[in-house]
């Protein structure tokens, strides 16, 4: 008997909260239960064990990052997030593939003592580039996002929930990172980029540091980082004087590719 719901996200740029909360949204108006939310995207959001008891359902959720769970954040999920009931893992991709991510997180989940009942991949606008999957999840996406979660609330209040099966949700767990690549075909090597900063726009008013996912942008000088760069684009998405953009000559060779290639509308992936 579910007697909860949970929607549990790393969401930098909002996509991956929004779908998050209208899925357990819908499913908590299905079974008629409290829905809770939480949120891991900050440092200080990743500072605390999460376990959940069989009477709550989890839907999980974090963008694709090079085909798969961000490498920064995974370690947080697999040694954090603990539970006995039944799970959904949920993936955001920009548009090009969700490669392993899907079966990366449900391995995950499953290790930690969830059911991984069902799972789902949705395109959503791509961090690098509004080109690809521009506006999405779409309210349309989120109609469909939520009809799925409501057909899992009815599989669970029928009691016929049950992991799975092995090789249902496509991928590898164990898979290597997607390799960027720039405009050449060649690998695009941007790992130490970071954004610039436009000090004739900066108004240094801290939103960058406020909201890096790493903690990482100086509070005191917002072009200094004093930790990684995991290209989330939160700082830059958000920084109300539009003072940061990236500059490394790889790293646009890269998002110029994804412009030439994958702006063709992608499908969400629902299992079962």
């Amino acid at each position: 008997m579910i007697e909860q719901v949970w929607g549990l996200y790393f969401s930098p740029c909002g996509k991956v909260e929004k779908l998050v909360r209208a899925m357990a949204g819908a499913v908590g108006r299905a079974l008629a239960v409290p829905v809770r939310y939480g949120d891991f995207t900050l440092p200080e959001g990743r500072r605390e064990d999460r376990v959940f008891g069989a009477e709550s359902l989890l839907f999980l959720g974090t963008p694709v990052y090079a085909g798969r769970a961000p490498n920064k954040i995974a370690p947080y999920i697999g040694e954090h997030i603990r539970g006995e009931g039944p799970a959904v893992p949920v993936v955001c991709f920009g548009n090009r593939s969700f490669d392993n991510a899907l079966a990366e997180l449900a391995d995950i989940l499953g290790k930690n003592g969830f059911t991984v009942a069902a799972a789902a991949a949705v395109p959503a606008e791509h961090a690098f580039t509004p080109a690809l999957a521009p506006g999405r999840p779409t309210e349309e996406d989120l109609a469909r996002a939520e009809a799925f979660a409501v057909r899992t609330a009815e599989r669970l209040r029928e009691g016929s929930v049950s992991a799975l099966a092995p090789g249902v949700i496509p991928g590898d767990p164990a898979a290597p990172y997607y390799t960027p690549l720039g405009l050449d075909g060649a690998p695009a090597r941007f790992l130490k980029a970071a954004p610039a900063v436009d000090g004739e726009r900066c108004v240094r008013c801290g939103t960058c540091a406020a909201v890096c996912p790493m903690g990482s942008v100086d509070r005191l000088d917002p072009g200094k980082m004093n930790g990684v760069c995991i290209k989330c684009h939160a700082c830059i998405r958000k920084c109300p004087a539009q003072a940061r953009r990236f500059t490394d000559p790889a790293f646009l060779s890269h998002r110029a590719m994804l412009q030439a290639h994958y702006t063709a509308p992608a499908s969400p992936l629902y299992l079962p």
